[in-house]
């Protein structure tokens, strides 16, 4: 099964490759081996420094990947106390509820102008770009997976007169871990995919700032090689939270 899965991988892959080679015959667009051999001028030294708009690709996705964890960590940090105290409150949940839905279907890249015009300083923006990007849905996911813990478990943590930190720790956190790690993991999904067009609009560098850099010299054949690092980058983003999810998942 697991040979098949593979061969039919590599099948739809040659055929997206076959599609892309076809579509570009007769335009301007970049065609695959294009792509390839600018790719490897790239990743032939990915972490040169020619100045400070003259810098490799692995240094960019260094700057990106900061900027990322930065938000992404702080934003983290206050969604799962946030969401542990709104869990642990029913009432107050299912009042803050309608507006979480809110705030949460509204795009990061729509608040960047106030954020711009607050801050003033487009590093400061950036990062507040990922916070937003990344708190309400390990929020949401923090408070449904507190609220639904299951009762003995809390029960048992009262018997043994437990400390409130004690028990957010050894009680509270373990049974929601899944739930949050599923929010975490949508979060940075979101986060990344902000990140980038902020980059973009701010002139911040990271891939972003490559890709508009790119698209105003012209180079489509560059522009593409970042979008495919972009995807990659996002791709082991995502592994390394399944595998999280994995070590986490548990049954009773």
């Amino acid at each position: 099964m697991k040979w098949r899965t593979v061969l039919l991988s590599a099948l739809i892959g040659c055929l997206a490759l076959f599609v892309w080679q076809m579509a570009t015959m007769g335009t301007e667009l970049p065609a695959p081996w294009a792509v390839l051999k600018v790719s490897r001028e790239f990743l032939s030294d990915p972490f040169y420094d020619a100045g400070p708009n003259d810098k490799g690709i692995g240094i960019l996705v260094a700057y990106s990947m900061t900027r990322l964890a930065a938000g992404f960590a702080c934003a983290s940090v206050c969604a799962v106390l946030l969401g542990v105290l709104l869990g642990r409150q029913p009432v107050l949940f299912a009042a803050l509820n309608p507006y979480i839905q809110i705030l949460r279907a509204i795009s990061p890249i729509a608040w960047m102008p106030l954020l711009l015009y607050s801050v003033k300083d487009s590093g400061l923006t950036a990062f507040m770009v990922v916070f937003m990007a990344s708190l309400w849905p390990t929020l949401a996911n923090t408070a449904f997976g507190v609220a639904n813990i299951k009762k003995d478990y809390l029960n048992v943590a009262a018997i043994l007169q437990m400390s409130p930190a004690k028990t957010l720790l050894s009680v509270i956190l373990p049974a929601a871990g899944p739930t949050i790690v599923a929010g975490l993991k949508i979060s940075m999904g979101s986060a990344w995919v902000a990140i980038i067009p902020a980059e973009a609009l701010l002139g911040s560098l990271g891939l972003g700032y490559f890709i508009w850099n790119e698209w105003n010299n012209l180079s489509l054949t560059s522009v593409v090689f970042a979008i495919l690092v972009i995807g990659m980058v996002g791709v082991g983003i995502d592994f390394l939270f399944s595998k999280l999810s994995k070590r986490l998942a548990y049954t009773d």
